[in-house]
């Protein structure tokens, strides 16, 4: 196999260079096809995530999938995300405004997190929580801005 989890590979890359669909990975011609299913190579994709703070500067991270986009902020010392309560929705100060290409994408808030956004500086109909948006294949390439303060 080889895209066998040992090495992470390059976005959506798993096979020498040529670029397949996230989760495939050639595996010769004994497979159907050549190819199947390969958990590792989900498993291992790194989304890109453009963070925007206030004051227009950009911060561009790899992404681990299942962690969130709050945990990749705090990690990679993106300004203006504070997270006090570490990722609990029991505060709202990791704040973000998806970008409206990922609105759909990232999908609406849970009522919980509706509940907390009640207490978020200048809310807006693309304002989530970031400790409540899980990294997966279909975010890469996710663009946040983070709002002038926190709640």
């Amino acid at each position: 196999m080889i895209c066998d989890g040992r090495r992470r590979p390059s976005r959506r890359q798993c096979s020498g260079g040529v670029a397949l669909p996230a989760g495939i990975a050639y595996m010769g011609a004994g497979s159907p096809a050549g190819l199947r299913r390969a958990a590792s190579c989900n498993a291992d994709f790194m989304a890109k995530i453009t963070y925007i703070d206030s004051e227009g500067s950009r911060y561009e991270v790899e992404a681990e999938n299942g962690s969130t986009v709050m945990e990749n902020a705090i990690r990679n010392g993106v300004p203006g995300i504070e997270a006090e309560c570490g990722g609990a929705c029991a505060c709202a100060t990791c704040h973000v405004y998806v970008d409206e290409a990922f609105r759909e994408i990232v999908g609406d808030p849970e009522p919980m997190e509706e509940d907390m956004l009640d207490f978020a500086f200048d809310v807006r109909p693309n304002s989530r929580l970031s400790c409540q948006i899980r990294v997966r294949d279909e975010l890469d390439g996710l663009v946040v801005t983070v709002p002038e303060r926190q709640g």
